[in-house]
C-alpha cells in the first residue's frame, strides 16, 4: 500500500477551483527512478486517481493545485509567499527536534472517523477527466 499527500483545505478555500496535478514516485527511498507528473486534473479527481494507483503499489502520490501563473512576476511572488510562510513556520516551532508527528491513538480497530471528503469513491472514467479538461481549460483560458 502506497501514501498520497495533499493538501488540508478549508471547504471554501479557493485552491478547490485551481487545477491539480498528481506526481508519482517511490515510496521507498532506495529506489532511483524519474517522478511521472499527471494532469492537471480536477481536485476530486486527482485525489480518486491517486488513491487507486497507490491503494496497491508501493508509492508515495502528491497531489497538488497547479498554479496558473502567467508572468515571471507571479512566480516569484508565490516562491516568495511559500518561503515566507515555511519561515515563519518554523519560527513558531523553535522546538522542532522534540516534536513528533507520530499519531499516539490507537487506530488497529479502526474505531476512529474517517473523513470522507477526498472525492468520488470511484475512478473518473475518461470521459469524466476529458470533461473535467474542457472546464480547466474554459477556467484558465477565462482568468479563473
Amino acid at each position: 500500500m502506497g501514501a498520497l499527500v495533499t493538501m488540508e483545505l478549508a471547504a471554501d478555500a479557493p485552491q478547490h477551483d485551481l487545477p491539480w496535478i498528481i506526481t508519482f514516485g517511490p515510496l521507498d527511498e532506495d529506489e532511483d527512478w524519474e517522478p511521472v507528473v499527471c494532469g492537471p486534473y480536477e481536485r476530486p479527481h486527482a485525489l480518486a486517481l491517486a488513491q487507486h494507483v497507490v491503494a496497491d503499489a508501493d508509492l508515495m502520490a502528491v497531489v497538488e493545485p497547479l498554479l496558473p501563473a502567467t508572468s515571471v512576476d507571479q512566480i516569484k511572488e508565490q516562491i516568495g509567499t511559500a518561503q515566507r510562510e515555511a519561515a515563519e513556520e518554523a519560527a513558531l516551532e523553535s522546538d522542532d527536534a522534540l516534536d513528533t508527528d507520530y499519531d499516539w491513538e490507537d487506530h488497529e480497530g479502526h474505531d476512529h472517523d474517517h473523513d470522507d471528503d477526498h472525492g468520488p469513491a470511484h475512478a473518473p472514467s475518461a470521459e469524466e477527466i476529458k470533461a473535467a479538461f474542457a472546464r480547466i481549460s474554459a477556467r484558465l483560458t477565462q482568468g479563473v
